[in-house]
């Protein structure tokens, strides 16, 4: 896969497979190609050489910015249809990391922001750099993180989440801690080595034994949804796309100002 390509997919010798998001100029905010990338390295697990343990980071300053404003901009613009085929496929691409196979281990440096927060709760083990920074931000501009709640509420608890999902405030590494929404806070400089420690570890566990007790851990959370709970939060996500404070959220964010539903200063 080229250097260019949104998502980089490599295998070791020992199964781990890493899977590296690649939009560094924008910060990995995720777009159309980048949610098909993702899908695409889920593709024929768990059988993919072997495979035992996905390891998950994100190229450049950021870890994964949410999704690319400029991008869902022109997604609104498109038909009723397309809408929800962006939102369905985003949601899969969430809901197969949740459900995969094998044990998800991902490190968290810079900015984990929207979309990238319902990522990382889908992971099963969540390493972050001191220097992370969070936010549940998608209210700011009209949007929701409908698709993403349940993986959330998994991870941060309900009463976590609605604090976070409605205040859109940013939050550091050590409050990510201690609402549960990673494991482990390290110096950034020990970040690749830890987050290796936790996958060398893994290893050492037999496979099939891993991948039942994930199965039987899901089967009673928030994330184990039925196909019409999955159909109706994506039906919201491609509304709210659609819906007067989309456009007017995503219009402030183009133009640099405040909302017209934020206070005057």
């Amino acid at each position: 896969m080229s250097e260019e390509a949104p998502v980089l997919t490599s295998v070791d010798d020992r199964g781990v497979v890493t899977v590296t998001l690649n939009r560094p100029a924008v910060n990995n905010a995720y777009n159309g190609a980048m949610i098909d990338g993702i899908l695409a390295a889920l593709d024929g697990f768990p059988d993919i050489a072997g495979a035992r343990v996905l390891l998950l980071q994100g190229n450049g300053r950021h870890f994964q910015a949410g999704a690319d404003l400029k991008w869902i901009s022109s997604v609104r613009a498109d038909d009723e249809a397309a809408n929800l085929e962006v939102s369905r496929r985003t949601a899969e691409a969430v809901d197969r990391l949740n459900h995969l196979p094998v044990p998800v281990v991902a490190m968290v440096h810079g900015g984990c922001f929207g979309g990238g927060t319902g990522i990382v709760a889908a992971c099963d083990v969540v390493v972050a750099a001191d220097d992370a920074m969070f936010s549940i931000a998608e209210v700011r501009w009209g949007l929701h993180a409908g698709i993403i709640i349940p993986q959330l509420n998994d991870a941060m608890s309900v009463r976590q989440v609605r604090r976070y999902a409605l205040t859109g405030e940013r939050f550091d590494a050590a409050e990510a801690k201690r609402v549960g929404l990673v494991h482990e806070v390290v110096e950034r400089a020990r970040l690749e080595a830890r987050a290796r420690e936790i996958v060398d570890a893994i290893l050492q566990n037999a496979p099939g034994a891993l991948s039942r007790t994930k199965a039987h851990v899901l089967e009673h959370a928030w994330g184990g949804l039925s196909d019409s709970v999955k159909a109706r939060l994506v039906a919201s996500h491609a509304g709210a796309r659609l819906g007067e404070e989309a456009g007017e959220g995503l219009a402030s964010f183009v133009e640099k100002r405040s909302a017209a539903w934020a206070p005057k200063a």
